[in-house]
């Protein structure tokens, strides 16, 4: 049992479970395998390094409120002391992402060229929130910026508002953005309830 928490709680699990994803990304990148359509790797994985960029930030946004819910809980105990392992996460799988679009688009030009679409500036503007919040993810970050930290990590709320509406309107398909968003707000407008309503928060655990 003491060997099965040692596992855990290491740095290197929670990395290699982080990793997971992009093993498959890495061996079509490598193999330069191509879709069944006849799309090339650069193009076809830029749907699931999107995904899962947003998907490990609403990861990471999601732990608060579940803590708040359910503050004796052990796992989201678990979960809070990682958190910023999921965020850093987030932003190296936006990374990715991002490098794979550049690729895919050949050129500067093409790239100007549709910049100002609401679909394109949108996750531009969530890679570059992104940069300073994973750059200062870290105990030295921390001790360095002191009480200007937390404010510095809340623009991943700004984050989250441009992830969505870039996937939203990058393909025009509503319905995948929003099951994954829907709960992250539900979840949010309940912190801010628990936030302004001290009568309903329940005594330290």
């Amino acid at each position: 049992m003491s060997i099965f928490r040692d596992i855990l709680n290491s740095r290197v699990f929670i990395w290699a479970l982080l990793a997971l994803p992009s093993i498959p990304m890495t061996l079509a990148l490598l193999n330069g395998t191509v879709s069944e359509d006849g799309r090339p790797a650069t193009e076809f994985l830029l749907h699931p390094t999107g995904e899962f960029a947003a998907r490990f930030m609403i990861i990471s946004m999601i732990i608060s409120p579940f803590r708040l819910m359910f503050p004796k809980n052990a796992f989201w105990y678990w979960m809070l002391r990682r958190r910023r392992y999921f965020g850093v996460a987030a932003f190296l799988y936006a990374a990715l992402h991002t490098v794979l679009y550049l690729v895919d688009m050949g050129s500067w030009q093409s790239i100007l060229g549709e910049f100002w679409a609401l679909g394109i500036w949108t996750g531009w503007l969530a890679f570059f929130v992104f940069v300073p919040m994973a750059a200062t993810s870290n105990d030295a970050s921390v001790k360095r910026l002191g009480r200007y930290w937390k404010p510095l990590q809340r623009f991943g709320y700004l984050a989250a508002v441009a992830t969505l509406v870039h996937w939203m309107f990058v393909h025009n398909e509503f319905g995948p953005a929003l099951v994954h968003f829907v709960p992250l707000a539900l979840l949010e407008a309940y912190r801010v309830y628990r936030f302004y309503n001290p009568a309903a928060k329940p005594a330290a655990a």
